[in-house]
């Protein structure tokens, strides 16, 4: 988080103090967190993210969680290499796979 403060600040080229006045704290405070002496509250990393216009996560480097929706229609997966039991899974491999979920899902609809 810190180096990400830090970054942030000087990108758009303000002085801490500047900062710190748009965030309506004392430079010394907002000084504390970039050199990890304080811990911003959750209040005040908001603020700190809209501030400087992103998430609270993006500033404390945490990665998402959130999953990508993958629809694979014509197996162009070069980007992606899926894997099972630690050994990656062959172009084959992964047809049969769709094969046998198609199967599975068309008989469990006809249940």
């Amino acid at each position: 988080m810190l180096k990400n403060l830090t970054e942030r600040r000087k990108q758009r080229n303000w002085s801490l103090q500047e900062t710190a006045d748009q965030l309506g704290i004392a430079k010394s405070t907002y000084a504390g967190y970039e050199s990890g002496y304080r811990t911003p509250s959750l209040l005040s990393l908001a603020e700190i993210a809209d501030l400087f216009e992103t998430t609270v996560d993006s500033l404390i480097g945490r990665e998402s969680t959130k999953q990508e929706r993958i629809e694979i229609t014509d197996l162009n997966l070069s980007p992606y290499q899926l894997s099972l039991d630690q050994q990656l899974l062959s172009s084959d491999e992964i047809i049969d796979i769709i094969a046998f979920l198609r199967t599975k899902r068309t008989l469990k609809s006809s249940e």
